[in-house]
């Protein structure tokens, strides 16, 4: 006899859903076009309003469709942004309930970093170079307000990553910083150390500028490690 293959039942707008999502592969609806009315949907697919509105709800969750009110919903094209946005409160939940996590989360960002800063020093244009600058000199200014050197900051390593003209690298960089200041904002700003941290921006930048990538690469770890291991010390003081 074989072994238990239960049948499970369905939402009726999980199968509307796999529908709709079926047609946009197969390129019956693609990027730019107008979804069909709610009332095309239910006489398509047999099914109440409803179904039909979750089904939409899920797609827009999804990031596959905009919804706007008064308007046809449309298709849209999937961005890497809105992707890992739909994984951000998932991952800070995450990160809040395991110090494993945040320690393997920082690994993760000094593997990234590092690879950002070489991109930086092999592309980055006079613009681009003028951009750092910019970002540095906002964070320079934001010195004595805790919050604004937290956004500067994190301006200034989304703007590295932008350099690689690599849509996903951004997105990465800006959810990386955004879940490690959602609650751990310690390991972006370390009070009485904000002069260092400049100095080491200041470096990173230079090494950009000179089209350094080992350079850049360096600096970018000495940055990140040091602070890591300044957070290090100060848990080892909490608990003595």
């Amino acid at each position: 006899m074989k072994p238990t293959e239960p049948i499970v039942r369905r939402k009726l707008s999980d199968e509307v859903f796999d529908r709709l999502r079926a047609m946009m592969e197969a390129g019956d609806l693609t990027v730019g076009d107008e979804m069909p009315s709610e009332r095309e949907l239910m006489d398509r697919f047999g099914v109440g309003r409803p179904a039909i509105r979750e089904a939409m709800q899920a797609l827009a969750s999804k990031g596959l469709i905009a919804i706007s009110h008064g308007e046809r919903a449309r298709v849209v094209q999937p961005t890497a942004h809105a992707i890992l946005q739909q994984m951000d409160l998932p991952f800070k939940l995450m990160i809040a309930a395991s110090a494993q996590t945040l320690e393997d989360l920082k690994n993760a960002r000094i593997f990234f970093e590092r690879g950002m800063a070489r991109e930086a020093a092999l592309k980055a244009t006079e613009e681009d170079k003028q951009e750092l600058r910019f970002c540095l000199k906002r964070q320079e200014e934001s010195l004595g307000n805790a919050e604004a050197f937290i956004e500067a900051d994190m301006r200034l390593h989304t703007r590295l990553a932008s350099i690689s003209r690599n849509p996903i690298f951004t997105a990465v960089s800006e959810a990386i910083l955004g879940w490690l200041r959602a609650y751990h904002s310690h390991v972006l700003i370390w009070t009485g150390k904000e002069n260092l941290t400049l100095a080491e921006h200041a470096e990173i930048i230079e090494a950009v500028e000179k089209g350094d990538p080992d350079w850049a690469e360096r600096a970018m770890v000495q940055h990140l490690e040091r602070s890591r291991a300044v957070y290090a010390l100060r848990q080892d003081e909490n608990v003595a």
